[in-house]
């Protein structure tokens, strides 16, 4: 991989070449690209990349935060100050009720460290606190805190959803990996499809440039014959019409090419003002895969196996949330520690009492007239749902890649039958020239020839253009690179970079 960047690099390089000394006005050069050079440029810098990029950061940044939901978080709180300066009401030791007025300044602070337990569902923290109150109306000042405590919360017979997200969430962000690999090999197989496009109109317009030149030889020749007088009215005309037509063919095929040349440059994030010319890319060196090693990589490489599991547990999530509602909720508070109140900071940490606190707070369903129970069914329903679909996308994936490999190792035929034909169109059209030239055929006979010429070669170009296609759509399936017999690997350089 790092070799087929450093090549793309050398491109840009000469493409940059180009521009200087074409604003220059010394020289305008052409830089060639490959089928591998627009794949690289557009896997190492075009907009599609990028975002692929961005996202691959958004669920990385998500994996972060599930990982930082079941670590220790210590938090400090307080109130600096809660003045207070109002009438309130007094309660008396006698029970009775006095409003007095009442001018105070409370300062508080709290140091609590929690951590959440996912197997249980439950939080356990250790706390310590304390309040300065300062009476105006009497001048007194006094202290009261909670040196220490410990305590945990306990939901019973509830949904503990840390145990499920501890389930979902790494699968999710395995996902995100392997679809941030899959969508790389997207953009090169979208890369692959822009390059032929171009090809084969840059194909089209080389074609039409040739046919211009030969029909105005033609015409050349029969302005000679209608001279001395060998040629009828009517075939001389054809041929002025065959000049008409090669001359439009020409402008369509030139205003087609410009406007390949600008989606094709700007998917790769290639400078518009460069002059480029693709190469026919004939190096095809992969003719036979094994079905049963695509399949297995597949499995293991691509982002449905892990898709898979989670549905399945997400499904099974559903249905046991479901149940839990539907049943009794109870949550179980329990505290220990020791508190004191003194008129100084340090008389608050001596002769400390003890406290403690229980509490079962309860939740039972009596009558709801059906609508817990439908949930479940509902849930159920769901998850069987789920079952079936999973089943059946398991399938659907599994197959779709082995008829892919099968449509894959039938091109190599497909490619030497479009090249002889080719061969024999082109050698068929220069002899149908000659001839014609020589007044052996008319003209109708020379169009048909050319017209054979011409669908061979695009028959050609898009045999090519299926091998190289279908290549890079079983890199994409497999995210396995058949040239090295390696897993394919993509680093994020927005990751790397932080």
């Amino acid at each position: 991989m790092n070799k087929r960047l450093n090549t793309s690099l050398l491109v840009l390089i000469l493409v940059c070449c180009s521009l200087q000394l074409r604003g220059q006005d010394t020289l305008n050069l052409k830089v060639s690209l490959s089928l591998r050079n627009v794949v690289d440029l557009a896997i190492s810098q075009s907009s599609s990349v990028k975002y692929v990029q961005n996202r691959d950061v958004n669920y990385y940044w998500r994996w972060k935060n599930h990982q930082t939901r079941f670590r220790p978080q210590l938090v400090l709180t307080g109130d600096l100050p809660n003045f207070e300066n109002q009438t309130k009401p007094i309660t008396q030791p006698d029970g009775s009720i006095i409003f007095n007025q009442v001018t105070q300044l409370e300062t508080s602070a709290q140091l609590a460290l929690s951590q959440p337990i996912p197997q249980l569902g439950a939080y356990v923290y250790a706390a310590s606190g304390i309040v300065r109150l300062q009476d105006f109306n009497n001048s007194t000042v006094g202290y009261s805190g909670v040196p220490v405590s410990i305590g945990i919360t306990q939901p019973l017979f509830a949904y503990n959803w840390m145990k499920w997200t501890r389930m979902t969430e790494p699968l999710v962000y395995e996902e995100a990996q392997k679809n941030f690999i899959e969508d790389i090999e997207e953009i090169s197989y979208a890369a692959t499809a822009r390059f032929f496009n171009y090809l084969k109109i840059q194909t089209d317009y080389a074609l039409a440039e040739s046919n211009l030149a030969n029909s105005r030889d033609n015409l050349k020749i029969a302005e000679v014959k209608r001279e001395l007088g060998n040629i009828s009215e009517n075939d001389f005309s054809r041929i002025q019409l065959s000049v008409f037509n090669a001359q439009k063919a020409l402008n369509d095929a030139r205003i087609n090419l410009k406007n390949a040349d600008y989606e094709l440059k700007k998917y790769i994030g290639l400078d518009q003002n460069s002059d480029i010319e693709l190469i026919i890319p004939l190096d095809m060196f992969l003719w036979e895969v094994d079905p049963d090693i695509a399949l297995k990589e597949s499995l293991e490489n691509r982002k449905e196996t892990p898709q898979f599991e989670r549905r399945l547990i997400q499904a099974d999530r559903d249905l046991t949330r479901a149940k839990r509602a539907a049943g009794v909720g109870a949550t179980l508070n329990m505290s220990y520690g020791v508190s004191n109140s003194a008129d100084d900071l340090g008389g608050v940490y001596q002769n400390t009492e003890q406290q403690q606190n229980i509490s079962l707070s309860l939740s039972v369903p009596i009558m709801d007239w059906g609508r817990s129970e439908s949930r479940v069914k509902l849930a159920e329903s769901q998850r069987e749902l789920v079952l079936y679909d999973v089943d059946q996308d398991r399938q659907d994936f599994e197959r779709g890649v082995v008829v892919q490999v099968e449509q894959f190792n039938l091109i190599r035929s497909q490619i030497a039958t479009a090249e002889a034909a080719d061969k024999v169109a082109e050698e068929g059209y220069k002899i149908a020239l000659k001839k014609f030239q020589n007044g052996e055929i008319s003209i109708t006979d020379l169009n048909i020839s050319l017209q054979e010429r011409e669908a061979a070669k695009r028959d050609y170009i898009r045999s090519i253009e299926n091998y190289w296609e279908s290549y890079y759509r079983l890199r994409e399936i497999t995210l396995y690179d058949f040239e090295f017999k390696q897993k394919i690997y993509y680093t994020n350089p927005m990751l790397t970079a932080q």
